[in-house]
């Protein structure tokens, strides 16, 4: 090998590496608290994130279940969106000033949107009241069923599901 071609790439090493300096800087470097992923330590925990109603009636109406959500972190979390993944299961946030929602499927059951802009203290809780309306469906709607709710901030999300069988 050459001078000259030992030069171009040396000279090539570099530019690389510069480039690569360059381009992790302009990385996002977000510190604030996100939610977790049902799997990470802190940021919004559940001490239940599944419920089964077991075998449940059309004839029922409405079921709910309320699941806790805690600010395990030292830091303030926010809850952008709740979301279903279903018309027939719709999601109420015990916000600090009142109740939130319903938050529901997006773009069915005319909801009044999933955006929910809540801020929770490190250490509080939070009540997460998911209805399941056996109904929603009609006679097509028995049998089994598994719904998702996820609750969703910057960088992460929390999931809860139901089960039920449904019938007549």
């Amino acid at each position: 090998m050459n001078n000259k071609t030992l030069i171009i790439i040396i000279t090539l090493i570099i530019i690389v590496f510069v480039g690569l300096v360059i381009w992790s800087q302009s990385l996002p470097k977000d510190t604030s608290a996100v939610l977790g992923t049902n799997d990470s330590q802190g940021f919004l925990s559940a001490d239940e994130t599944s419920y089964d109603f077991g075998t449940i009636s059309m004839a029922n109406k409405l079921v709910n279940k309320v699941f806790k959500v805690t600010n395990t972190t030292n830091q303030e979390v926010s809850i952008d969106t709740i979301v279903t993944s279903c018309m027939c299961t719709t999601a109420y946030l015990q916000g600090a000033e009142g109740e939130l929602g319903p938050f529901g499927m997006p773009g069915h059951g005319g909801l009044a949107g999933n955006r929910v802009n809540e801020t929770i203290k490190p250490g509080e809780t939070r009540d997460l009241k998911v209805v399941f309306d056996p109904n929603a469906h009609g006679p097509a709607g028995v049998g089994a069923i598994n719904r998702s709710i996820t609750l969703t901030g910057k960088g992460g999300k929390l999931q809860f599901t139901i089960e039920a069988v449904v019938t007549p």
